[in-house]
Formats: structure tokens, C-alpha cells, sequence
């Protein structure tokens, strides 16, 4: 899941992979503000085929909470 994840951040941020971690900030150390945050909550929509609310990636800070979200939606 966290490479599944790693690479839409590359794709669709423009991140260098190697920063992203799990610990990694999305805003403070990946630079995602609110136009990239909307941009991957679309494109993790479309990926897993899920709903995800404006409100649950407002409790998003990291990069494991992205996973951890995911993981809960599609149920694994």
C-alpha cells in the first residue's frame, strides 16, 4: 500500500520519491498545499475506487495517515 501511495505523491505532486517516508509531513516536508492535496484526493479516489470526504483528509498530516485512511476504506 505505502508504494501504491508513494507513487502517486511522485506522479501527481512532483515529490522527490526519496523523501517520501511515512513520517514525512504531506505540507512541511513535501511541500503539498491545498491544490495538490485536492489533486491526490482524486487521484486516490479513482486508484482504490473509493469516496473519500474533504473532511477526513483535513486529519491527514502525514504520509502513514494517507496509508492508514486507505487502508480502513478499502478494508485492509
Amino acid at each position: 500500500m505505502f508504494e501504491e501511495i508513494k507513487k502517486l505523491l511522485v506522479e501527481c505532486a512532483h515529490v522527490d520519491e526519496n523523501e517520501v517516508t511515512l513520517d514525512a509531513n504531506l505540507k512541511k516536508d513535501l511541500g503539498i498545499d491545498s491544490l495538490y492535496a485536492a489533486e491526490l484526493t482524486l487521484e486516490l479516489e479513482e486508484h482504490y475506487g473509493i469516496a473519500i470526504e474533504w473532511e477526513e483528509m483535513q486529519e491527514v498530516y502525514t504520509v502513514k495517515d494517507v496509508v492508514d485512511l486507505i487502508e480502513k476504506k478499502v478494508g485492509r
